[in-house]
């Protein structure tokens, strides 16, 4: 396929995400408080968008306690610095089996909720963006597969557009785009219909460009889609969603470092990714362009 650089193009900061990275760097943030300090200061540095998942403020572990949701929320929302919020529904998906000759029951660390608790966050908060992972998937881990069921992907997709709420579809195979056209011929996903692109999560899409290529070339045309890849790759993948034609996201959440050796902020990760753009002679666009581009509803503090 030829290249299509992307002209303007936004950044998204994935903050903190729920893997287990909260002892490996002391970047990353952890109370609402934190993660609410390190998401504008992202957003100082050039991201238009934050991802935000929560965490335990004692131990770091991944949460999704809504007063935790609420406090990160209002934080954001109070802040002197402009930025999109973008809020995940992946908790609540969590299977954990007990081994090949004896799957059942499941094992400890199995978190699975209904579609209603998985949203209630989002009918708490009402951020501008939710994530919606758009598939099932043997993740990582030996015995952890990330569950989210046709079904429960139509209830939390519908529930989300009740709340006037844009999906952004996280992506993580062929499949998972093959669903969301699906969702979106149903009218469950409505225009414009936003894509993240996951490579190189164990076991989804590997992050080779072939791959990459075939996950951009199944996306709509008339869609919005961003792209990561994973610790050394985060860089590199600023590059190539760029010269595809898509967005870009970065942070903590995928990856630990600046550079072999050195632990980066959020904010040192949005600052690389955006002198990556702009060498390639792309325009940043701010959160009040992406708000027009995606329809998106700007919510003041309570």
């Amino acid at each position: 396929m030829p290249l299509t650089l992307n002209r303007e193009v936004f950044i998204t900061c994935a903050v903190t995400g729920s893997g287990a990275t909260q002892d490996k760097s002391p970047h990353v943030p952890r109370s609402p408080e934190e993660i609410a300090d390190a998401a504008i200061a992202a957003a100082r540095a050039g991201a238009a968008i934050v991802h935000c998942h929560v965490r335990d403020p004692h131990t770091g572990a991944p949460s999704r306690d809504p007063a935790l949701y609420r406090e990160l929320t209002e934080r954001i929302r109070a802040a002197d610095v402009d930025v999109v919020l973008n809020l995940t529904t992946g908790m609540g998906g969590d299977l954990y089996l007990g081994g090949a000759e004896h799957p059942l029951p499941p094992a400890n660390g199995t978190d699975m909720a209904g579609a209603s608790e998985r949203m209630e966050p989002i009918a708490l908060c009402r951020p501008e963006i939710c994530t919606l992972d758009c598939g099932t998937m043997n993740f990582a881990e030996a015995d952890y597969v990330m569950t989210n069921t046709p079904a429960m992907l139509r209830a939390m997709g519908a529930m989300a557009g009740a709340l006037d709420v844009r999906v952004e579809v996280e992506a993580f195979d062929t499949g998972h785009l093959w669903y969301a056209r699906q969702l979106a011929e149903e009218g469950i996903l409505s225009d414009p219909v936003l894509v993240q692109l996951c490579m190189g999560v164990p076991w989804g899409a590997p992050d080779d460009l072939q791959t990459f290529l075939a996950m951009v070339a199944n996306v709509p045309a008339d869609w919005t889609w961003s792209a990561f890849s994973l610790g050394a790759h985060q860089m590199p993948y600023v590059a190539a969603a760029v010269l595809a034609g898509g967005n870009v996201r970065v942070g903590l959440e995928d990856n630990l470092y600046l550079e072999r050796g050195r632990l980066a902020t959020n904010a040192d990760l949005v600052e690389r990714a955006v002198a990556i753009i702009e060498n390639l002679g792309a325009r940043l666009l701010g959160p009040a362009e992406v708000r027009e581009r995606l329809r998106l509803t700007k919510r003041d503090p309570v």
